[in-house]
Formats: C-alpha cells, structure tokens, sequence
C-alpha cells in the first residue's frame, strides 16, 4: 500500500515537516492553555492520517512525538485530548501499540483515542456540526482523498482552532485536468476554481503553473473561513522540482506569526534575511504568492508610500503589513531603523525616553 512505502524510512523532507507540526503544537499549546483553563479545561491534538507511530527505520512520527510533549508537561498531562485516526486497520493497530508503550502514557488524564475510519464526507459534516475543544489539527494523506475545504473549515471554525495539511501537490497537478476525480478537485478548489484552472494551466509554463495551483489553493481556503493561509515548500533532494506543501490555516494573528516564524526558520534559505518558505515562483498576476517573492529593497519602498502621512506603532505596521508576504519582524524593524536614519520618518514614544537604536513593538511611527 502507498501509506505503508510512505513510513518505510524517515526522509530529511519529513523530518522538516515533523519539526514544524511539533514545535507549533508546543508554542500553540502553551498560548491556548490559560484561556482554555477557564472554559472547560481541555485543548485538543487532531490527526485525521495518523499512520502507525514510527517509520520502519524506528523513527517516531507525529503522534509519539505529540504525546511525548503532553507527558513531559504536567499542565499539558491534564488538559490534552488527543484523537488519532488511519483508516488502515494495520497502522491504527500498530499505532494504539505504540502509544501504550510511552513511558509515562497512564500520567495523561485523557487517554488518547485511536480510531480507524475513512476521511470523508461524513468527517467533513461532523467536524462542521460539533463544536470542537480548542484544537491543533493536521491533515497528512497520501494523495487527496478526504482532503476539502469542507473539512479545513470545520476544524477551524472554533476558537483557538488551528490546522495544518499536507498538499501532495505531484498528485494534485495531474489530477486537475482528471473527469474521472472531479468530486475531489472540486472540494478542494471549489467548482468556480476548478473550472478556471482547467482553462487556463495546458497553456503555461511548469513552474507558472504550479504557482496558479497553489495560489488558487490558498485562495480557496480563505473563501471559507482561512483568515490567515501559509504554505511551505517541499522540493527534492535536488531542488529540481516541487514534491509538496505544508499549507497552514488560522483565523488568528498570533497563530500565523507563530507558524510564520517556525518556518521562516526552517527554511533553507534567506534572501538579504527575508526567508524563503521555499514558495513558488509568482508573477504580479497572482498577488497571494507574488508578495512572497519580494527582496527586502521592496520592503523599504512600500512602507512610505503604503502608509505616507500616517502614525501607527511598529506593532500595528507589522500586524497590518505583514499578512501574505514573507516578511517577519525583525524585517520590518531593520527597514524601520533604516528609514528612521534617512529622515523618512520620525519616532515617538508614550512610555518616556527610547533606548537609541531599538524598535519597541509600542513606539510610534509617523510617515512622511
């Protein structure tokens, strides 16, 4: 079976993608954690492609490695609700022997559940009918089945709701084109998007093409409910071709600056300190991905013109700039220094006297 190579051995692309889910479900987790507290007490880890817990190479997966978090931190031990589903039967076997052998698992106060079931329509409508417990959910099939905008939305529609999937875009490109899986184009894009990509890709380039794809993808998602969309891009051991994305969603700022900042890290990467987030090649025509193309030199035109005659604190610049563009904080502080030492703006402050040299996310800035 395709699931049963994909756990065959652990891939450097796989680690990645591993790092990134554990280091945001942590941070996330450790945000959400107080406020859940106090209304109801529980927080949730949903993984709908669990697999069976270790790759044949005896590398752990997500969920082990999910768990060993929640056993180590002793609020994290009373509050997680942990659900993991394959709907292999083998793997969600292997997966439930997995999890009883973690040293520590009876500290958990909720057992974590393993089921095995198909992702579909019907997952779609109970996620979409049940209000969820603030959750961090992720999507890892091996193709596309069962992957919706459907389902994206019902596991993100609840606050503190979060959601990462996997985007097998080899899959996915040849598939557009494909009558004979138009049910599943059409929940992952939208019969409107479907339709335009199937007009407009046989007349582009390869890499244009996956551009149109991808933003498409991200556009979608936004359409319903997405506030906050972040792709991350897995290409070959060769850096020739695309393999796949790790699409993040979130209706919330702190989330995405979160994730933001977790995979500007992991990118391979940096241009003039900007990450890459190995995204796709863009042109103007595509907004969503073109903004993710930009040298930090744009950065520094953009800000004068986009906000000439304003005054807004260094917080208010990131939060408003910064969404759907690659640019982190620290960018927008050295560009802010830069135009602060140019005379392009001025800087004040509510709290007193500024330390030379330093942006506080509350100084004010004011635009020529």
């Amino acid at each position: 079976m395709p699931s049963e190579r994909f756990f065959d051995e652990q891939s450097e692309q796989s680690e990645v993608k591993t790092r990134i889910i554990e280091k945001y479900f942590y941070v996330w987790a450790k945000v959400i954690m107080p406020t859940a507290e106090r209304q109801g007490g529980r927080i949730a880890y949903i993984d709908l492609y669990a697999g069976p817990g270790r790759y044949k190479d005896g590398a752990e997966s997500t969920p082990l490695l999910i768990l060993r978090h929640a056993i180590n931190d002793p609020k994290m031990s009373k509050m997680l609700d942990a659900l993991f589903n394959d709907s292999d039967p083998i793997n969600a076997t292997k997966l439930q022997s997995e999890i009883d052998a973690l040293p520590g698992i009876e500290n958990l106060k909720n057992k974590p559940r393993v089921i095995c079931g198909k992702v579909n329509d019907s997952a779609a409508e109970y996620f979409n009918n049940t209000r969820l417990n603030p959750s961090f959910s992720f999507l890892d099939p091996f193709g596309y089945k069962g992957l919706s905008r459907k389902i994206v939305n019902g596991l993100i529609k609840d606050w503190g709701c979060d959601c990462v999937f996997f985007f097998n875009f080899n899959r996915v490109n040849p598939g557009i084109p494909n009558s004979s899986v138009d049910t599943h184009m059409e929940a992952l894009f939208g019969p409107d998007r479907i339709n335009v990509l199937r007009s407009e890709l046989p007349d582009l380039k390869p890499e244009t093409r996956e551009a149109r794809i991808v933003e498409e993808l991200c556009q979608a998602i936004k359409e319903v409910g997405g506030k906050f969309v972040l792709p991350f891009r897995f290409r070959n051991s060769l850096g020739t071709r695309t393999l796949h994305y790790l699409i993040f969603v979130s209706k919330s700022f702190k989330g995405f600056e979160i994730m933001k900042d977790i995979m500007a890290k992991e990118s391979s990467t940096q241009d003039q300190g900007v990450p890459s987030f190995s995204y796709s090649p863009a042109d103007a025509s595509m907004p969503f991905l073109f903004s993710f193309n930009q040298p930090l030199e744009n950065l520094k035109l953009t800000l004068p013109s986009e906000y000439s005659g304003q005054e807004l604190t260094v917080d208010e610049i990131y939060k408003q700039h910064s969404v759907d563009k690659p640019y982190v904080r620290k960018n927008y502080k050295d560009i802010l220094m830069q135009l602060e030492e140019e005379g392009k703006i001025e800087l004040r402050s509510l709290t007193g006297k500024r330390r030379k040299g330093t942006f506080a996310d509350h100084l004010l800035v004011r635009f020529q």
